[in-house]
């Protein structure tokens, strides 16, 4: 059943995904989500902009490429306008068709996090990821600079991605200084590159990845790498056999790797239906599933992985099988 479905039927649906972009002023938030929603193809989206000022140009800018634009003006998205952004993630909520994903840009001057927890403080919304942009001709100025240093690097360790921008306008070494910069300050290993807001679309939707084989009672499959960003893949891990709840959250919080996100159907001990499982920013939701599914678990995983990333990966799910 769909989010319009289950809404029709007086049910409140499935939580909607979250993705919150943020960075400092003129990092290319804009030119980011421009180019996201030029590639979106039919998903339904809405947008929710907010724009340091009383008129807010960015919504202006992003309204060229979608209908589905809320205003936000004046700053702060999770100070000043905190009870306006509680209102509009309400009605978004309350639709009749609800939209498959919501994304939230943030003024450059806000902690992008705090926008997520306000966000999530509504249990129709679900976190899919904080997209942080990051100037790299710019990085070290603002940095050093008294006045806005520290709200830059609570964007950045807040990010579950960073995007590095406007590296065609830098040298190499000045790439390299602008990535050792990011990365010294980040709590996450994703970090991309980006030419006019190019990003791979996994960063904002989900991505489906098929396995290959279902040989055996558990396998875990290389899936193909994403976009066009070869740093970047996915890999699926199935199981025939029941898992444990408390095994599984156990699990996603031990692992080290960079994972970037992880979505699947699980059938668990004890559960007489599947169970959504969804892992994003540390965060781990096990919610039951409304629709139809194969009796095999399966978990697709997303992130910058090497080879010993995955077995490690591999090893830790197999120990999540329940005991009988």
């Amino acid at each position: 059943m769909n989010a319009a479905a289950a809404s029709a039927a007086g049910g409140p649906g499935p939580p909607i995904p979250m993705v919150v972009v943020g960075g400092y002023l003129g990092a290319g938030k804009t030119t980011l989500l421009n180019y996201v929603l030029s590639n979106a193809g039919q998903r339904r989206l809405a947008v929710l902009v907010n724009d340091f000022g009383d008129i807010n140009i960015d919504a202006a800018l992003i309204r060229e490429r979608t209908d589905d634009v809320i205003n936000l003006e004046n700053g702060c998205i999770c100070c000043s306008i905190g009870g306006r952004l509680v209102d509009a993630l309400l009605k978004i909520s309350a639709r009749p068709e609800r939209p498959e994903l919501l994304i939230i840009e943030a003024s450059g001057v806000s902690d992008s996090v705090k926008i997520a927890q306000i966000g999530l403080l509504d249990r129709a919304f679900r976190l899919n990821g904080i997209i942080v942009a990051v100037d790299a001709e710019r990085i070290g100025e603002t940095l050093r600079d008294p006045y806005v240093g520290d709200i830059v690097r609570r964007q950045i360790a807040g990010a579950t991605a960073i995007v590095l921008t406007k590296i065609d306008l830098v040298t190499a070494q000045e790439k390299a200084t602008a990535k050792q910069a990011a990365l010294a300050l980040a709590t996450t290993a994703i970090l991309l590159e980006s030419v006019d807001g190019k990003i791979p679309l996994e960063l904002i939707f989900d991505a489906s990845v098929a396995p290959r084989h279902r040989t055996g009672n558990l396998n875990l499959t290389k899936g193909a790498h994403l976009s066009n960003h070869l740093d970047i893949c996915s890999f699926s891990f199935r199981s025939e056999a029941r898992l444990d709840r408390k095994k599984l959250k156990a699990a996603f919080g031990s692992l080290s790797v960079p994972l970037l996100r992880a979505k699947g159907i699980v059938w668990l001990e004890h559960e007489s239906s599947p169970q959504e499982l969804h892992v994003v920013d540390g965060r781990i939701l096990i919610a039951p599933f409304s629709g139809n599914a194969a009796a095999v678990s399966t978990i697709v995983l997303i992130g910058r992985f090497t080879d010993e990333d995955e077995h490690a990966v591999k090893r830790c799910l197999d120990g999540t099988r329940a005991v009988n």
